[in-house]
Formats: structure tokens, sequence, C-alpha cells
């Protein structure tokens, strides 16, 4: 029997949108657990909270089995020493994407030797989809819900009246 794989798909996830629930189902079918972290990025000022992103995601993973979400705010290498996993999943939508995974990716490993950056491409009809995009649309009350799981598009609603 092959060694257990435990896979860590971190970011802000302010919020989590439709392309990375398409990593998270596509690392879902390649790994046995993921470990969906969520970043305090409080340098990035996010519009919703570490709990509020925690309840989103898990909310929007519910269905699928072998998915964890955590909160953290520390170096990714301690999280993933401390989560026992040598495994990161990261999304790539464009070149710019690629620039600024590849160096996190070499300076990570730098970190962590055995920590391996696993690149994964959105499926096609998600390529345009960012957290950023979303941010841009909320407070227009522009039209999301194609964007967002439809719990995660009404907990938005909640938080946001």
């Amino acid at each position: 029997m092959g060694k257990y794989k435990r896979a860590i798909y971190p970011g802000t996830f302010d919020p989590i949108t439709v392309g990375h629930l398409d990593i998270i189902q596509r690392a879902h079918n390649m790994f046995d657990e993921i470990i969906v972290a969520v970043a305090d990025s409080q340098s990035k000022t996010p519009m919703f909270s570490l709990e509020q992103r925690v309840n989103m995601v898990k909310a929007a993973t519910s269905e699928l089995s072998n998915i964890k979400v955590v909160g953290f705010h520390k170096l990714l290498v301690d999280l993933a020493e401390e989560l026992d996993a040598n495994i990161l999943v990261r999304g790539l939508r464009a070149v710019s994407d690629f620039e600024y995974e590849l160096q996190m990716g070499y300076a990570n490993a730098s970190l962590k030797k055995d920590l391996e950056t696993v690149f994964l491409m959105p499926s096609l009809e998600y390529g345009f989809v960012s957290s950023s995009v979303v941010r841009t649309i909320l407070p227009f009350n522009g039209k999301v819900d194609h964007l967002l799981h439809p719990k995660v598009h009404k907990m938005i609603k909640e938080y946001r009246s």
C-alpha cells in the first residue's frame, strides 16, 4: 500500500469561488485528504473575516469527503509541518500567477526541503474567476451567483445585510 497523500490548498479565499472549488475537486481526486488552509492575510485587508471565510469554505466543500478546513496565521511551511503534509496545491490562471507561485514554491522548498508544490490550472470556464473579481462586483450589487457556490452566495448576502 502506498503512502497516505495529504495536501494543503492554501489561500485567502476572500471569498471562495467556483474556480477555487474546481481546483479543490480536482485535487480531491488526486490526493487522499485535502486541507483547505484559509490564511488570515490581514495585510491584504480582506472583505470578510477569517471566521466568515472559514465558514464559507466549509459550506462550499461540505459535500466532499476527506476535506478539512483550517484557518491559519503562520508560515505555510510551519502549518505543513504541524499538519504532517508535504504537498501544496496551487491554482494557476495566467502567466502572472505562475511567476508569483514559482517564487513562493521555491521559497517554501528552501524552508522545508520535502515540501512539494503541485500546480493545477482551473477548467477553461473558470479561468477568469477570482475572488478580486467577486469583491469588485459585490459593492455594486452586481450578479455574482455564477461565480460562487450557492451556499456561499447566500452567506455573503447575510454577511452584507
